[in-house]
């Protein structure tokens, strides 16, 4: 066996996570999530709470039906169906793309259930599949623009995203998963980063588009706690070379990785998610269809103001791997009118594309402005518009624009 390898199996067998505040028990909802909106877990409480326009009874027997399960058995879970129409301006090629998504995802309590040291399982399946010949995931390259608008919205069908074990020891200040992850749930989270509730624009994601992620549904592992009242790390290690639409084939059979370190600061655990700021090491192999090794830093600062404003200032630096980009500086701010109905958001991003994906181009700026608003609590539509300067591929035109509709619908 490769050394690599064994290293990899052992790290799994230890169980490590960055999730960083334990759960209450299943059917008690908080809006104090431990990772991103999109970990299983979290989404499904945020769904809970959500505070609509219009309190429609439509799905109300569905909804007092699951939450008795989840009360009696602790099985939670959820489904949804997303889609994103997008078009744009002045485009070399298609103009226009828009894809959907339903997804069937949840989280079942089966050890210490309702105590802070519970262990769940954890699953995420997806379809994602495209309305249009280029999916909105593609066309900011067919626009000329390095860059993503929506990457979840894809033509990849079926596949596995999640499928791990989150274990909570040390009376919830730390915990553990293994399993299939996704390495955006853990890594560089900031409130603003879901592709399904909040930025469009993967400038305005996790890694601000200057990390070398892998594909979701990856093999891996990660550690995550508090140190003392006010310091938290976490640390993982996945599979670089995964395949979400097949994640069993060729399973650990290579040996490459993406592995993380994160070390932040807060005023408490129950505000980490909310009062961060933190720094991320980041290092990938070299993968199986050659692209190469790379490292970075990224740093990120957010605070939550009033229980309204949102400002944040994040960046990232990385040294050679396939990232988009190889510089990035991404400020901006939410603003929430009513409590849990929604968000305005709006960010800027400077960005300089990573000559060993793309060769030597030109800096490239991006703006996004969006509004997500809770009609009932099983819709929430989201308009976007994009504003981007100088885009990269596209030098005969200085400026590019995207309007976007992003819809999701809840159970």
């Amino acid at each position: 066996m490769k050394p690599k390898i064994s290293l990899f199996l052992a790290a799994i067998l230890l169980g490590f996570s960055p999730t960083l505040q334990a759960a209450n028990s299943t059917t008690e909802n908080t809006v104090r999530p431990r990772l991103s909106t999109d970990e299983v877990e979290n989404q499904i409480n945020l769904d809970r709470e959500a505070n609509p326009l219009y309190e429609s009874r439509l799905f109300a027997p569905i909804k007092e039906w699951k939450n008795a399960v989840a009360e009696k058995t602790g099985f939670n879970w959820s489904l949804d169906y997303s889609a994103f129409f997008v078009g744009v301006s002045d485009s070399p090629g298609e103009d226009n793309a828009s894809s959907g998504m339903v997804r069937f995802f949840g989280f079942w309590d089966l050890v210490n259930r309702g105590t802070p040291n519970k262990g769940s399982l954890n699953w995420k399946v997806e379809n994602r599949h495209s309305y249009t010949d280029v999916p909105p995931s593609g066309l900011g390259f067919e626009s000329g623009y390095v860059g993503l608008f929506e990457a979840p919205f894809s033509d990849q069908q079926t596949r596995l995203t999640n499928l791990y074990w989150k274990q909570y020891f040390a009376e919830g200040t730390w915990a553990a998963v293994a399993g299939f992850l996704d390495a955006t749930d853990f890594v560089d989270v900031y409130l603003l980063a879901s592709p399904w509730l909040g930025f469009t624009n993967f400038m305005f994601s996790t890694g601000s588009a200057a990390m070398d992620l892998t594909n979701d549904a990856a093999l891996g592992a990660g550690i995550g706690g508090m140190i003392g009242e006010k310091v938290y790390v976490q640390a993982g290690i996945v599979d670089a070379n995964s395949d979400p639409a097949d994640p069993f084939d060729n399973l650990m059979e290579g040996s490459d990785f993406f592995k993380w370190v994160e070390v932040g600061f807060t005023p408490g655990q129950e505000k980490l998610y909310f009062d961060n700021i933190h720094l991320t090491f980041w290092h990938v192999d070299e993968r199986a269809n050659g692209t190469p090794d790379g490292w970075g830093l990224n740093a990120s600062w957010h605070q939550w103001i009033d229980d309204k404003w949102f400002p944040f200032i994040r960046g990232g630096y990385t040294e050679d791997s396939g990232s988009l980009l190889e510089r990035s500086i991404t400020v901006g701010i939410g603003y929430q009118p009513v409590p849990i109905r929604g968000v305005i958001g709006f960010g800027f991003n400077w960005g300089k594309p990573n000559e060993t994906s793309f060769g030597d181009l030109d800096d490239q700026y991006t703006t996004e402005l969006f509004w997500r608003y809770q009609l009932t609590k099983e819709l929430a539509v989201t308009p976007t518009i994009q504003y981007i300067k100088d885009p990269a591929l596209n030098p005969d035109e200085s400026s590019l624009w995207a309007f976007g509709l992003r819809v999701r619908v809840v159970l």
